[in-house]
């Protein structure tokens, strides 16, 4: 399988070299990984689900239990 490199853009760069908010979107990586036990997720109110998927980019739709399922199989690791 072949790598795909793009070339580098000037695309969004202001004049001073920094590049802008259009160049880079609006998604921003939050700066820790969800700390929350297997019961915090498990009583975990949906509105705090929504929340917490949407800071990670990450889908919000189903029920309740489809979002708390989705969250505790991406943040939850097994030791």
């Amino acid at each position: 399988m072949e790598s795909v490199v793009r070339p580098p853009s000037n695309i969004g760069s202001g004049p001073s070299g920094q590049h802008t908010k259009e160049r880079c979107g609006d998604f921003q990586m939050p700066l820790h990984y969800p700390r929350y036990t297997l019961a915090e997720y498990q009583t975990m109110p949906e509105w705090k689900l929504d929340c917490l998927l949407k800071e990670y980019g990450l889908p919000i739709t189903g029920d309740v239990e489809q979002k708390r399922n989705f969250a505790m199989g991406a943040f939850l690791w097994l030791h």
